[in-house]
């Protein structure tokens, strides 16, 4: 069965402020309570080849991980892969903005888990969607507070 979650929040910020920061993945240790580390494989700026190495603790395991940046649109939307990893996963950031001073974020995580973690997908399904909620919670009091 495959992972399809889509979790969603309003931030009370210009839409550039939120995706400057959210999809710059140097910050990701910041916002997301799993993500431990981040490093970079390709040279910065983030561009459509990135590569970026994670480390993260994801049901109790640490998970090593190499995405690849496959779309990206300034300001507007951000897409990785898996190149490299214990299953493929595509993960998508989008922004859109409500009006001048709010910004809807969007994190899609979806893929199709293999061997040991296919037959956990409905639990891990429900794992990832928790986390993204708690994340992107935190992430929304970070910007809103002025604390990155």
């Amino acid at each position: 069965m495959p992972v399809d979650v889509r979790t969603e929040i309003v931030v009370a910020l210009p839409r550039e402020k939120v995706a400057s920061y959210a999809g710059d993945p140097s910050n990701a240790p910041e916002w997301y309570a799993n993500i431990l580390d981040v490093e970079w494989e390709t040279r910065p700026p983030l561009r459509e080849g990135t590569r970026l190495g994670f480390v993260a603790r994801f049901l109790g395991r640490t998970l090593r991980y190499t995405y690849e940046v496959i779309e990206l649109v300034p300001g507007e939307r951000l897409v990785m892969r898996t190149a490299q990893g214990p299953f493929p996963m595509e993960t998508t950031y989008s922004w859109e903005s409500l009006d001048a001073q709010s910004t809807r974020m969007v994190l899609r995580n979806r893929g199709e888990p293999s061997g040991f973690a296919k037959v956990g997908s409905r639990m891990m399904a429900a794992a990832v969607e928790r986390a993204n909620r708690k994340d992107l919670r935190r992430l929304k009091n970070l910007l809103e507070t002025g604390r990155p």
